[in-house]
């Protein structure tokens, strides 16, 4: 008995040694690394998300495409928008006798300002016109006192030159302008002015009238309000 439980203790000692022996030269595979199979998990996993979001895009392109349009509203355009790139974006301006006193005042008044400065002769029109102080309609209005010296209220009506237009690109610029002020655009940029002067010049009334903003080389200015103090 003895002999056959030293004998099973050889064979045990052997095998140890031998799993041993043979474990020292065991590398690690790949395969049974737990964060390679995480790796492995998380390939397919996007894989099939890859495929998902494949299958959905060209339906939700397709939407996007043949959906409803976004149209930039130029009624309320932020003033920001209003540059020379805005309106080119925009298609050719055309209009009544009343757009085209207003485009001709804004090209030979303010073609050679910026697009903001257009903007702001506009509005001294327009507020004249809406003012009882003065003509009710922009062809009134611009031509108040025309050919009168020193009478007339835009100079290049009484300074003997003759309106011709030699910048189509200035006209078609100033039309736009026109345009969009006709149909509403918000007066934002001369807090109601209704008088306007270059830097060259200082004219009399420019010191009792509220001076409301400077634009280029304009500024612009508000008539005083009228009280039963002051007539």
């Amino acid at each position: 008995m003895r002999q056959l439980w030293l004998t099973f203790a050889i064979c045990a000692t052997t095998m140890l040694a031998c799993a041993g022996s043979a474990s020292a030269d065991v590398t690690v595979s790949k395969s049974n690394n737990p964060d390679a199979l995480l790796d492995i998990e998380l390939i397919e996993l996007l894989g099939q998300e890859r495929v998902a979001l494949d299958a959905v895009k060209p339906a939700r392109l397709e939407r996007l495409e043949n959906g409803p349009k976004i149209r930039v509203s130029t009624r309320n355009a932020p003033d920001a928008l209003l540059s020379h790139e805005y309106l080119a974006g925009l298609p050719t301006a055309k209009g009544d006798a009343q757009w085209r006193c207003l485009t001709e005042a804004l090209y030979f008044e303010a073609r050679g300002e910026s697009v903001k400065g257009q903007f702001a002769v506009a509005e001294v029109i327009l507020n004249r016109v809406d003012s009882p102080r003065y003509p009710g309609s922009v062809c009134r209005v611009v031509n108040q006192g025309t050919g009168r010296k020193f009478r007339c209220q835009f100079t290049y009506t009484c300074d003997g030159h003759k309106e011709t237009i030699h910048e189509p690109a200035a006209w078609n610029g100033v039309g736009k302008v026109a345009r969009l002020m006709l149909d509403g655009k918000a007066r934002s940029l001369t807090s109601g002015a209704t008088h306007y002067h270059t830097t060259a010049v200082s004219p009399r009334w420019a010191r009792v009238f509220p001076l409301t903003t400077t634009i280029g080389v304009h500024r612009f200015y508000r008539q005083p309000v009228r009280t039963a103090s002051n007539g």
